[in-house]
């Protein structure tokens, strides 16, 4: 029985990276927040049953991973209209700066490209490079060795480099 913290340190301490990964990998803040809180509550009633070795963060992300993967099984056509608005929208809008519409372009691609990867590989690449968690836990959040976790993001950025090839992001002063 996990009893060493209080459910609401857990919320405390990992509900904004959990938002934060599910927001880049659903591309739309309301889904983000509603699976957030779905992930919470799902964990809330698991939460007695947790071993205390367990590592919180790897099972919050795996919940939270599982809820993403049945929320886009079942929201297939939403995804698909989702994407042709997009493509709408970037065709709409061809004014600005030519470096600010090319970054515009690399960035639509970039996204499009992660949206289209496998859910596996999707989520791991977004769990390594966004949320910068080590493939172990990556791992143990996608049900697969870390071994597999490290494949699905080097499959991941090999797709992202493929599909990027040839789109350059223009070089910006950081702003102060």
């Amino acid at each position: 029985m996990m009893g060493a913290q209080p459910f609401e340190t857990i919320v405390t301490v990992h509900h904004a990276e959990i938002l934060r990964y599910l927001r880049r990998v659903t591309s739309r803040a309301s889904e983000a927040e509603d699976l957030s809180q779905e992930t919470f509550l799902r964990a809330y009633r698991a939460y007695r049953t947790l071993t205390p070795e367990a590592n919180v963060r790897a099972w919050l992300f795996a919940i939270a991973t599982n809820l993403m993967r049945n929320h886009f099984r079942s929201e297939k056509r939403r995804r698909t209209a989702y994407a042709s608005a997009a493509v709408e929208r970037r065709e709409a809008d061809p004014d600005g700066p030519e470096a600010e519409a090319l970054f515009a372009e690399a960035r639509e691609l970039l996204e499009i490209t992660v949206r289209a990867l496998p859910m596996k590989q999707r989520a791991a690449f977004t769990m390594r490079k966004m949320h910068d968690l080590d493939y172990d836990t990556i791992g143990q959040s996608l049900d697969c060795s870390a071994e597999s976790a490290r494949a699905h993001v080097f499959q991941a950025l090999r797709k992202i480099r493929v599909s990027l090839d040839g789109h350059q992001l223009p070089h910006t002063e950081p702003t102060r």
